[in-house]
């Protein structure tokens, strides 16, 4: 009996050109959006931005997903710096209230207070959606291959969505990037390594991956 890998049991085939390749042959797309501060607007700005945000819900014809990445805070830097600071302190009064600061700003962390909040739209697309799919695929797409032709009318497809999206996201207030292939895959390591990746640590990427 073979051993199984964790790749076995994601439902991704390919990630190229900064978009994802599902095993049943439809594609994704991510963009990373920016956040904006709602609390701090007046009530007519507040009243303005859920009003274009619901018109921007209204004119979508695709579904597409919605997910916010909580995140405690990586503060690794900034307290080595302050470490830096200590060791170098001769007033020894100073030197105690750094050192104690330092222990106060990582309680704070590691009781989840500090959060960093990342927000990012999947966009997905199907190859029945990107129309002229030959008879033969259409009863079983999953298992008919995508090809280089079909592939690119997917993305095609599939940036158009995208650059809708961050259109209408920006008459919210909010700009929107789209993920590279480096990127998506960073994200996703992330996402099954989080306690590595809240202090910074990500994997070297082989260049081949990479397209």
């Amino acid at each position: 009996m073979s051993q199984l890998t964790t790749q076995d049991f994601l439902e991704i085939e390919q990630i190229r050109e900064g978009v994802i390749i599902l095993k049943n042959k439809t594609l994704r797309g991510i963009m990373m959006v920016s956040s904006l501060n709602f609390a701090l607007k007046s009530e007519e700005e507040q009243a303005a931005i859920i009003y274009q945000f619901q018109n921007f819900l209204n004119s979508l014809d695709f579904s597409c997903q919605i997910i916010v990445q909580s995140r405690r805070l990586n503060i690794t830097g900034y307290l080595d710096k302050l470490k830096e600071i200590s060791k170098k302190q001769e007033n020894k009064l100073l030197k105690v209230q750094i050192e104690e600061y330092i222990k106060f700003i990582r309680s704070l962390v590691e009781k989840g207070t500090i959060m960093s909040k990342t927000f990012y739209i999947v966009v997905p697309l199907s190859r029945i959606e990107a129309g002229n799919i030959p008879p033969e695929k259409l009863l079983k797409p999953s298992q008919a291959p995508l090809t280089e032709e079909e592939f690119q009318r997917c993305k095609a497809q599939l940036w158009q969505r995208m650059e809708y999206l961050a259109l209408g996201l920006r008459r919210c207030g909010l700009r929107a990037i789209l993920l590279t292939t480096e990127e998506i895959i960073e994200l996703l390591w992330s996402l099954h390594h989080p306690k590595e990746a809240e202090v910074g640590y990500y994997p070297e990427i082989p260049p081949e991956l990479i397209k």
